[in-house]
Parts: C-alpha cells; structure tokens; sequence
C-alpha cells in the first residue's frame, strides 16, 4: 500500500487504483526523488503539477510537504476517482484547499490552461504504453507554463529512451532506480547578449 513519506501527513495510507491501470510509483523511489527536490529548495510554497497523475500519489506527497497548491490532472475515470480520494483526504488533515483535480487528458488540459497558470514544480508519469512522440507533445504544451527555476522531473521504464526535450525546456539530471529512471528538467535560460554583441548595426557597449 502506497503512504505519504513525510510532512503533515506523512504516515498516512493512500488509496490505490485497482487492477493494473497505472504504474504507481515505489515508495522507494519517492522517497529518493523528494529527497533529491528538498535539497533543490523547490516544494515549500510551490504551484505543483502532476500530470497523468494516477492515485496522485507524488502530488498529494507535494501538498504534504508544504506545496501550496497542487493539481492532479487524470484522464481514466477509475483512476481520477481514487486522485479525489486522496485530495479530500490530504485537503482533510491541511484544514484547506490545496489539492484539486481535473478529470481531462493531459494535451487538453494545458492547452485550456495557455497563458492563465504557470507550476513550479511538474510530474509526468505517464503509462508505459505512451509513445515518445506523444510524450514530447505534451512537454512540448508544458514549455510555456513553467515557472523561471521550475524542476520537470519525467518517470519512465529504465528501458525507455531519454525524452526528446522541446525548445525551452533543457535536462539537468538523470538517475536510475531498478527499473525506474528519473529524468529532471528546467527552463532554458536564454543566453545573455555579450556586451559587443551588435544591435540594430551598433555595438552595445560601445562609446
């Protein structure tokens, strides 16, 4: 049975989905992949997202831990029913609103959400029967929601290929865990205009 690690609610069980709709992420694992954000400083305070969320276990252990606000975005019915399971139960023990779910497929929902929100800090898990193309679509719709400094981080089978990364998103780590493989991604900074870089036919800097 999958539990939330650590924070206000650390300890206590979540509901799973039944038969083998999802792939739920090991505890294990979550408990080295929040380790590793801890020491990012990202969670406290954060906008989360958590796409192709399943139960909405990594989410729910976001709001756990002190994100502000979390949205699990699940498409399958049986699984977006347990994601409000485990929201009420998380919104429960915090005395607030910080988790909310959108029963949509995961292209809808940010393209619904263009220009309106943006996350600092951005699951996908997606089901292994997921393509790379479709994968990179919607990495390609995350670019523009991300907040300056935000962590991506992309749950796949150690065997699947690294994702092919869109313009403004780059790759900053990869760690393996048995047969689950963490990719961690952020915002391409653009790169700073050297100081006698030419604009407009003049030198910037110049006298």
């Amino acid at each position: 049975m999958s539990r939330i690690i650590a924070g206000a609610a650390g300890g206590t069980p979540l509901a799973s989905v039944p038969g083998s709709l999802t792939r739920p992420t090991t505890d294990r694992v979550k408990e080295a992949l929040f380790s590793r954000l801890d020491a990012f400083g990202i969670i406290a305070g954060a906008r989360v997202l958590d796409l192709y969320a399943g139960s909405g276990s990594l989410g729910v252990e976001s709001g756990s831990r002190g994100a502000n606000t979390v949205d699990l975005v699940e498409f399958d019915a049986k699984a977006s029913a347990v994601c409000q399971r485990n929201a009420d139960l998380i919104n429960g023990i915090l005395a607030r609103k910080s988790v909310t779910v959108h029963r949509s497929k995961v292209e809808s929902f940010l393209e619904r959400t263009a220009g309106d929100t943006s996350w600092d800090l951005v699951f996908l898990d997606p089901p292994y029967p997921l393509d790379e193309p479709a994968l990179s679509a919607a990495l390609a719709k995350l670019a523009d929601h991300l907040a300056p400094g935000a962590v991506v981080v992309v749950e796949r089978s150690s065997r699947s290929p690294e994702p092919a990364w869109p313009a403004g998103l780059d790759r900053f780590a990869e760690k393996k865990y048995g047969e689950t493989r963490l990719w961690f991604a952020e915002p391409s900074v653009p790169d700073a205009i050297a100081p006698d870089a030419v604009i407009d036919g003049e030198t910037a800097g110049g006298a």
